[in-house]
């Protein structure tokens, strides 16, 4: 069978579209805490003028996916920025909805995110960042082979606290070692 990048046996992943609307309304106080912080209520013009910002503000290599479940339902969203094509480094933001964490698909998300940076577009690392609170999202990509290069500490305010920031990587030759190229 031949490879798709974007499909997967249990996610496909797609560009934005104006009706993403939806999915980005489901997200939470938690799930804004985790990508930088909570934001006041937006209305519905003001949150379909960013994902019309978000369709035309692709710069370089840097992009956004929404996941689809086998059923066809928007369950979250990755993409990709800090893309550096002379140093073949980037960085990575996910979020899913509280319903379909924990089965794979954050993981799935990543991985073929991951294969298609480094195996087409020949980036040789990818390096997101953690708070030190998202306990889940410590685990997953500890889990996942990514190695802890750092932390950065109170770097985020958020519930009346600060916290760290924690630092992962994985260079391609750690992930085709893992996970194969295909």
């Amino acid at each position: 069978m031949p490879l798709n990048y974007w499909k997967s046996d249990i996610i496909t992943l797609r560009a934005l579209k104006s009706t993403d609307a939806k999915l980005f309304q489901q997200f939470d106080d938690e799930v804004s805490r985790n990508v930088d912080q909570i934001y006041p209520p937006q209305s519905d013009e003001r949150q379909s003028q960013w994902l019309e910002s978000e369709q035309k503000s692709r710069i370089g290599d840097q992009f956004r996916w929404v996941a689809e479940n086998a059923a066809g339902e928007a369950i979250g969203t990755i993409n990709t920025f800090s893309c550096d094509r002379r140093n073949g480094t980037f960085k990575y933001g996910i979020t899913l909805l509280p319903a379909f964490r924990g089965q794979g698909n954050a993981r799935e998300m990543i991985r073929m995110v991951l294969r298609y940076y480094f195996f087409e577009l020949n980036y040789q690392k990818v390096t997101p960042h953690v708070y030190s609170f998202n306990q889940s999202s410590i685990a997953l990509h500890e889990k996942m082979g990514f190695v802890r290069e750092g932390q950065l500490r109170s770097m985020i305010y958020s519930n009346g606290e600060y916290f760290d920031e924690i630092h992962y990587g994985i260079t391609r030759s750690e992930f085709e070692r893992l996970y194969g190229k295909e």
